[in-house]
């Protein structure tokens, strides 16, 4: 199947799902129960290959009428070495065959000059068969341009992140100038009218604007921006900033982030716009052999508030 990222999502807001499965496996927390799927019976690979596979293909196979995308983050697989990169590889694959036409998004927070991220590509887009990565802006355009190009897979730019030390960088202010708004193909009256921005603007925002521009980063129509549901306020300004484009919006669950708030501010003008991700709540649900089971109960109940959050703001 033609597999465009964007297309992807939109088919799953139609079905009026915006839920996010994080799939990342600690072996400690994986339940014991987890035996090798049949699947991977006849395969040499590894105890621990075996065993993260099993547990994500578990998963998967419960919740995948549920979500509008799965989101496997690349350091919980990394830190089992080869064995991991291997579980990783599998369970990508095995989404494609169980639930293809729900995306999968790359958690890697790709971040380096562009030579170098034509590898990431060639490993995220082309051997692994993500049909979206996150990455971080601080390297430009020019950097990016191997993820950019490629029109029919997701850039999700790191925007506003909900980690405690994210101010540091995120919130500084900087001089927005009238050239920088020419660059952006947008008059500044108009710019300031639509965003409320003035010349003077955190650099979160200035990202966000990056990002959703035709004339910057956004040629392909392509890009997203993440911005942690920690951040009502600033997700609101994001979502003024990028209009109708995607937000993913981790934080949800055991990160505290307030869903009514975060559904309030993130969503868009059609009532869609969200990819709201959670991770350990669901995966980790249960330690008992009804851990997929439980899995489906939370993602569920997660997809049952999003919905009463969007009638509510109708």
């Amino acid at each position: 199947m033609n597999r465009n990222f964007r297309e992807m999502l939109e088919a799953k807001w139609a079905e009026g799902k915006f839920v996010c499965v994080g799939l990342d496996p600690v072996l400690e927390k994986i339940p014991e129960c987890v035996s090798v799927p049949p699947f991977l019976r006849s395969s040499d690979v590894s105890e621990v290959t075996a065993k993260i596979v099993g547990f994500n293909a578990a998963i998967v196979d419960a919740t995948k009428d549920l979500v509008c995308a799965y989101k496997p983050n690349l350091a919980f697989y990394a830190a089992y070495g080869v064995s991991g990169l291997e579980a990783l590889a599998w369970t990508m694959m095995r989404i494609r065959i169980e639930a293809p036409n729900v995306p999968v998004i790359l958690d890697a927070k790709y971040a380096d000059i562009g030579h170098t991220n034509e590898g990431y590509a060639k490993f995220a887009f082309d051997m692994l068969g993500a049909d979206a990565i996150t990455a971080h802006p601080y390297l430009g355009a020019e950097a990016m341009k191997p993820f950019l190009d490629r029109a029919d897979k997701g850039v999700i730019v790191l925007c506003r992140t909900s980690n405690k030390g994210a101010s540091e960088f995120q919130d500084v202010e900087i001089n927005v100038t009238d050239q920088m708004f020419a660059d952006l193909s947008m008059a500044q009256a108009v710019d300031n009218e639509r965003y409320g921005m003035s010349s003077r603007v955190p650099l979160y925002q200035y990202v966000a604007r990056l990002a959703a521009s035709r004339r910057a980063w956004n040629v392909n129509g392509n890009c997203a921006v993440v911005v942690g549901a920690t951040y009502p306020a600033e997700l609101a300004r994001v979502r003024k900033i990028v209009g109708d484009m995607p937000i993913l919006i981790p934080g949800i669950g055991a990160q505290g982030g307030d869903l009514e708030a975060t559904v309030k501010a993130g969503r868009d003008s059609h009532g869609r716009g969200m990819i709201i991700n959670s991770s350990r709540d669901i995966i980790y649900a249960s330690k008992g052999e009804d851990f997929a089971e439980a899995a489906r109960r939370e993602t569920q109940k997660l997809h049952t508030q999003i919905t009463a959050c969007l009638s509510t703001e109708a």
